[in-house]
């Protein structure tokens, strides 16, 4: 049986999509992980071989650390190369991040074919530095595809627990008002601790036109009360999903995508600050193609009212949303593992 690796970390949607992947074709190959060795990715990586090498992450600010990243892609490299040697993959496949760059140029040495996905708009920093090593680069945006030689527009890899989760399974753990629709917060695998404060400070008014669930993220607690519910972290994200009749989400692709899968209303909050823009350019083309409405944090800071204001439309336009979101192509599982298998050494 052929062997096919799995690299990419740091964060939720650098790995989500990995398991998407991985579950499509367990009983077709073997499956190993290579993976940072205190990353999130450890901990989330089940049932399958797990590799550590040395990682390094760019820091987007004037950092000491950033001149120690020369000497950690180099030292990780030969980890990564030590490991492919001895695994002997027919393929790696990549989900990009930091802990991807010196498998992928690991893979180039040894001849190992690379398959690799970028799930924003823009292409991401490690899959600039490595698109050109990679067979093909699957994108979940068709215009992403034609900004690269070897892009593949396939569609966003979504996990199949996420759409066959159920409402019934997790509601009586809430409370609920049978009268008010569910909102749901999710800001990103870690918490944001923006959206914490602005929700926490406005749920007063929001609670009364809807419950709320607010996932805040690990070690961020709040206190629920009445019909505002608070979890720092679940893995039932899809019960929660199938609960929700609309979403409050940061603009990461992956979890975008699952909501988009799910037909299911969403206000975009995309993280500015610290970052390279991916998210805003999700959220824009999200409300240009009318799937979604948008906030800027600043805007929601400045103005109290424009959240429930935001969330009323959003809930009062559902239906359009849903009708605009039934002829999109989405999950591009199936298509992804058609590129894997044609590139298989």
């Amino acid at each position: 049986m052929k062997k096919i690796i799995f690299t990419g970390g740091g964060t939720g949607g650098h790995i989500m999509p990995n398991l998407a992947i991985m579950e499509e074709i367990k009983n077709q190959f073997k499956i190993a992980y290579i993976g940072s060795k205190n990353g999130m990715e450890k901990d989330i990586i089940k049932n399958v071989p797990y590799f550590e090498i040395t990682t390094c992450k760019l820091k987007r600010s004037l950092d000491i650390s950033n001149l120690l990243i020369p000497f950690k892609l180099i030292k990780g490299y030969f980890d990564a190369k030590k490991i492919l040697k001895k695994e002997r993959p027919n393929l790696v496949f990549s989900k990009g991040g930091y802990v991807s760059v010196p498998v992928i140029f690991a893979c180039k040495s040894l001849k190992i074919p690379v398959v690799s996905h970028e799930s924003d708009y823009s292409v991401g920093l490690a899959n600039k530095l490595t698109s050109k090593i990679a067979k093909a680069v699957c994108t979940s945006f068709e215009d992403t595809a034609k900004m690269l030689k070897n892009g593949v527009y396939t569609g966003s890899p979504i996990r199949k627990e996420i759409l066959l989760r159920n409402k019934n399974n997790i509601k009586n753990k809430f409370n609920l008002k049978q009268n008010l629709p569910t909102l749901l917060v999710v800001g990103g695998s870690l918490g944001s601790k923006t959206i914490n404060d602005i929700i926490e400070k406005q749920k007063d008014a929001i609670c009364k036109k809807f419950n709320i669930v607010h996932i805040t993220g690990k070690n961020n607690k709040i206190k629920g009360e009445n019909n505002y519910n608070t979890i720092e972290y679940t893995n039932q994200i899809g019960d929660l999903y199938n609960l929700a009749d609309v979403v409050i989400t940061r603009g990461g692709s992956n979890v975008l995508f699952e909501l988009l899968a799910l037909k299911k209303p969403m206000l975009i909050i995309p993280l500015e600050k610290g970052s390279r823009g991916d998210q805003m350019l999700n959220a824009n083309i999200f409300e240009r193609e009318n799937l979604a409405l948008t906030a800027k944090e600043d805007e929601l800071l400045q103005d109290e009212n424009l959240l429930l204001q935001k969330l009323e439309l959003l809930y009062k336009n559902k239906n359009e949303f849903v009708k605009n979101m039934q002829n999109k192509q989405i999950v591009g599982n199936k298509k992804i593992v058609e590129q894997i298998k044609k590139y298989l050494k």
